[in-house]
């Protein structure tokens, strides 16, 4: 097995853990695999990691970024193409089924295949055979597949865009990777370890981050996920080297978030603060069954502070 690349996959939350476990159960079979995750949560990175713990690992990984595929050169990229075989065919192009033998074939954004290429795909699959563009020779390859998709290939099955039988020899093991905000505590120690790597690229002192500023960007939602936290960190590492970082020296989408996301939200008219405590102090009365001591937790208060208070506004 090729240990000589780390293809490291860091997180300790139950949601990561599991999944790397299960990975590696699905790595020492030959199954094909799809994973099912938002941009930016590291399908590619965990593609090779089923990779590196396989019994493929020394052969070739071939990744095909399916969206970036022009349709007139898709064939011809995965299947290859004989000379001649159209203008600018100069010379024979294995394709890169041919260049995978024996490794694994990963498909990324597998969802954007047009329905032809998608059609010769799944023969490919069925037979393990294919045929070059230009070629009146059958060719055979053994390969493993793993996809990747960020679509619901389920809608689009039922759209049209996407082959239901394809569909169905795809998702055989199908594994969700979850987006950094479903990640419990993965934030911090991604970031230590990402700031870490791009220093001692950039030959800079790291920065620090303050307990207002990490709590601003734990309650982030990171659209972006791993890849919005990579790029965070490098502007940080850049901008601040050495020093360190307050809230107020966060990005403005994540400070704008991080106020936005309060439990009550005030309407513009304004309240009666009396008439809302009045409120709040008779309804965990009520989700209490009129137990003080429990209404009085329900509120995070003392039972004595709740007390005070019924009395304040006689509602004993």
């Amino acid at each position: 097995m090729n240990t000589a690349v780390n293809y490291r996959m860091l997180g300790n939350s139950p949601e990561f853990t599991t999944l790397l476990r299960s990975l590696d159960i699905a790595a020492a079979t030959d199954v094909a695999v799809i994973l099912l995750g938002e941009s930016g949560t590291g399908k590619e990175l965990l593609a090779r990691q089923i990779h590196c713990k396989s019994s493929r690992a020394d052969a070739p990984f071939v990744a095909i970024n399916c969206a970036a595929l022009p349709e007139g050169l898709a064939e011809s990229e995965f299947f290859g193409h004989a000379k001649g075989a159209f203008t600018g065919a100069v010379s024979d192009n294995p394709g890169r089924i041919s260049q995978a033998e024996g490794g694994t074939l990963f498909l990324d954004e597998v969802g954007e295949m047009s329905l032809d290429i998608q059609a010769k795909l799944l023969r490919f699959l069925e037979s393990g055979e294919f045929q070059p563009v230009g070629s009146l020779k059958q060719r055979h390859a053994n390969v493993r597949l793993i996809a990747a998709t960020n679509a619901d290939l389920r809608e689009k099955v039922k759209q049209g865009s996407f082959r239901e039988d394809l569909y169905y020899r795809l998702n055989i093991v199908p594994f969700h990777v979850p987006p950094l905000r479903e990640r419990s505590g993965d934030v911090e120690l991604l970031m230590a370890s990402i700031t870490r790597d791009l220093a001692e690229q950039y030959k800079l002192p790291a920065p620090s981050y303050t307990k207002a500023a990490m709590a601003c960007l734990r309650s982030h939602d990171w659209p972006g996920n791993v890849r919005e936290l990579r790029n965070l960190c490098e502007r940080m590492l850049i901008l601040f080297s050495g020093r360190e970082i307050d809230e107020g020296n966060l990005p403005r989408e994540i400070r704008h978030q991080h106020r936005k996301q309060w439990t009550f939200s005030l309407p513009d008219t304004g309240i009666c603060l009396e008439d809302l405590e009045k409120e709040l102090l008779q309804q965990a009365l009520e989700k209490a069954d009129g137990n003080q001591s429990k209404a009085a937790r329900i509120l995070g208060l003392t039972r004595y502070a709740f007390m005070y208070r019924l009395k304040k506004y006689q509602l004993q």
